[in-house]
């Protein structure tokens, strides 16, 4: 069967692969990410040594996730958004978490949860495209063309494994000069009931005769049968009952769903050997300009359900303990409900890292309800003191060379052991 005529059945068949046919630099399939585990390479042990990058698309409302509940303007500027103080999860006698998220309120008993207050950037930008590529490239004064990691990459020489994106598309974050990250579809192959996976797996077998073009072409479809059982087994025992129902986003702002999917693979990558540094999962639908309580409720019910069962996953070796989440948004939402039961995009918000050795408690100031810039929080934490952080202990760099020579103090955390 020639390759034409493969590519034919399978689109008349319905046949989707999520990126194993993705072209483009940096795209590849999970049994090749998978392949470049090695039990024999020598481990490093650093404290932490790989870190996950979740990134909540939209503008979360860091306010209702985060919750100042002892704080009077809190419920004065958002009454009928604001949390009943019994409802919230207490963390201390001044903030708690949004009432779904009961797996990180655990975490954070155990010292396994750090929380940011006020995290942003100088002279904020509302639009979700400048602001979330303000973060990802950590420049804030200027379009960039590398993100931070992309950076690191350039700098390292690592190889395309050295940072893996497990979202729709790869995100600027991992794109450099010279290197980019891999990007690995977490929702491997579907096939329509009546073709069988054995069906595809043999239009995979070269055929005597064929070029070498056909031949791989050929490769590639029995590659997306092996990646839709991998993606299978890796997400069975970690997806969450709330990954079945993703919420949908308003707005074209990105973002995956499924947040679970995601990290059961970063979770299969790091108990394979996998030698990848910086993962990038996402989750979207956080643009909650109308009906608020209900998309935010189910968004963090995800959230929570997601991390915690990874961090607890990770748990269970010294790899994955060497492991730590970062959690962040483009910006936070406004003090100030508007009149369609939904927040307006704001500024400065919350980021929460999870792990095992992670310094947990609150770092940072928290920012004030009442002193604000034209309705919107003062960020207090600049978000390359976060990334510095992880520059700094993960990836043991120099934070101001990938941080386009910022100079701020990167902060505390990660323990030392």
């Amino acid at each position: 069967m020639d390759r034409l005529t493969r590519r034919r059945f399978l689109l008349a068949s319905g046949v989707v692969g999520g990126g194993a046919l993705a072209a483009g630099a940096g795209a590849v399939t999970l049994s090749r990410l998978l392949d470049t585990a090695d039990p024999e390479r020598p481990v490093v042990r650093r404290p932490v040594d790989t870190v996950v990058l979740v990134t909540l698309y939209g503008g979360n409302d860091g306010l209702n996730t985060v919750i100042p509940y002892a704080d009077p303007a809190y419920r004065a500027s958002r009454p009928e958004l604001a949390y009943p103080e019994e409802q919230v999860l207490r963390l201390d006698g001044d903030h708690g978490l949004h009432p779904a998220m009961r797996g990180l309120q655990g975490l954070w008993s155990t010292g396994r949860l750090a929380i940011v207050h006020g995290v942003g950037y100088p002279k904020p930008d509302r639009s979700h495209f400048r602001s979330m590529d303000i973060w990802q490239t950590a420049a804030p004064n200027g379009p960039a063309d590398t993100g931070w990691v992309g950076r690191w990459l350039d700098e390292t020489q690592g190889p395309v494994e050295a940072a893996v994106s497990f979202e729709p598309v790869l995100p600027p974050l991992l794109v450099g000069r010279r290197r980019v990250g891999a990007c690995v579809s977490y929702q491997g192959l579907e096939l329509p009931d009546w073709v069988a996976p054995a069906m595809v797996a043999s239009l995979g077998r070269v055929q005597a005769g064929e070029s070498a073009m056909q031949a791989r072409a050929a490769s590639a479809y029995a590659d997306l049968v092996d990646m839709g059982r991998l993606v299978r087994e890796a997400v069975a025992p970690a997806a969450s009952p709330t990954d079945a129902t993703p919420v949908a986003t308003a707005t074209g702002t990105g973002g995956g769903g499924a947040l679970g999917a995601q990290l059961a693979l970063v979770a299969r990558c790091v108990e394979a050997g996998v030698p990848t540094r910086v993962y990038s999962v996402s989750l979207g639908g956080f643009d909650t300009h109308a009906g608020e309580r209900t998309a935010q409720d189910a968004l963090l019910a995800q959230l929570d359900a997601a991390v915690t069962g990874f961090v607890d996953r990770m748990a269970g070796t010294d790899a994955g303990r060497r492991v730590a989440v970062v959690v962040y948004s483009e910006f936070g939402r406004r003090v100030r409900a508007n009149a369609s039961d939904g927040t307006d995009h704001g500024t400065a918000g919350p980021v929460l890292v999870a792990g095992a050795r992670v310094a947990g408690g609150f770092h940072g100031q928290p920012p004030s309800l009442t002193d604000l810039d034209q309705g919107d929080l003062k960020a207090t934490t600049d978000f390359r003191d976060v990334f510095g952080a992880v520059l700094g202990t993960v990836l043991e760099a120099d934070p101001q060379q990938y941080l386009l020579g910022y100079g701020g103090e990167p902060l505390p955390l990660f323990r030392a052991g």
